[in-house]
C-alpha cells in the first residue's frame, strides 16, 4: 500500500473551492458582493502567478465567517457542495480515486484551502484523510483567524511530514496529483508526480523532468 495524494482546486474539481465559496458567501448575503469578489480576483491572480501571501488571502476570505457558528457554516457548506462542487468534480478524478482505492492505496487530500471546505468535500469523495488550512474557533464560532502551519507551498511539505510521522506512514511509492506551480515543493518529494491541467510554469517543469501531464475535463 502506498499513498495517493491529491491537491483539490483545479485538480479534483474544475474551479477553486475558495473562490466558489466566496461567491456562495455573497449569495448568502454575508458580504458585499462587488468589492469582495474584486478583491478575491486580485488575490487569486497573485496565486496563479506564484506570488500570493496565503496569510493575506485567508485574512481577507475569513472576514465574512468571523463570529458565525461552526454548525451554521457547516450546513451552508453541505448545501454548497451538493449544488456547486459535486457537478464540478472531474470524472477522471473520480476514476483515478477509484483506481487507487481498488489497489489499496491510502488516499489523502492536501489543499491550500480552508479545512471547513476541504474536509467535507473530501468526505463527499469518500476520502477520510485531509490536510488543509486549519481555522481557529472560539466557543463554537469561527474567529476569522487560521492556526498552525498553512498547507501552502513548502507548508504542504511541512504538514505532510508531520502527518507521516504521526501516522507511521512514508512517501515510498507515493503519488501526488496537482495543477499548480505552487505545489512544486511537494511534487518534488514523491516518486510518482502527476500534473493535471498544469499551469504554464508547472507544465514546462513537468516536460523537462519527464513527469506525466494529464488532461482532465
Amino acid at each position: 500500500m502506498a499513498l495517493a495524494l491529491f491537491d483539490l482546486d483545479e485538480t479534483l474539481i474544475k474551479g477553486d473551492s475558495s473562490t466558489l465559496w466566496s461567491r456562495e458567501m455573497v449569495r448568502l448575503g454575508w458580504v458585499d458582493g462587488a468589492l469582495f469578489m474584486e478583491q478575491d480576483t486580485q488575490l487569486m491572480s497573485a496565486y496563479s502567478d506564484g506570488k500570493l501571501v496565503m496569510e493575506d488571502y485567508m485574512a481577507f476570505s475569513l472576514v465574512p465567517m468571523a463570529g458565525r457558528r461552526e454548525s451554521e457554516v457547516a450546513a451552508c457548506v453541505a448545501d454548497f457542495i451538493r449544488r456547486v462542487i459535486a457537478p464540478a468534480v472531474y470524472q477522471e478524478a473520480r476514476k483515478t480515486i477509484d483506481t487507487h482505492r481498488a489497489i489499496g492505496d491510502r488516499l489523502l487530500v492536501i489543499s491550500a484551502s480552508g479545512a471547513h471546505l476541504v474536509k467535507p468535500i473530501a468526505a463527499y469523495l469518500g476520502i477520510d484523510d485531509v490536510l488543509a488550512i486549519d481555522l481557529e474557533t472560539e466557543r463554537g464560532c469561527f474567529s476569522g483567524c487560521t492556526q498552525g502551519v498553512l498547507t501552502y507551498r513548502e507548508g504542504k511539505v511541512t504538514r505532510l511530514m508531520e502527518w507521516l510521522q504521526a501516522e507511521g506512514e512514508s512517501l515510498e511509492g507515493a503519488s501526488f496529483y496537482s495543477d499548480s506551480r505552487n505545489d512544486l515543493p511537494l511534487l518534488s518529494q514523491v516518486s510518482q508526480p502527476y500534473t493535471v491541467n498544469p499551469d504554464p510554469v508547472l507544465r514546462a517543469h513537468a516536460q523537462a523532468a519527464g513527469w506525466p501531464v494529464l488532461s482532465w475535463g
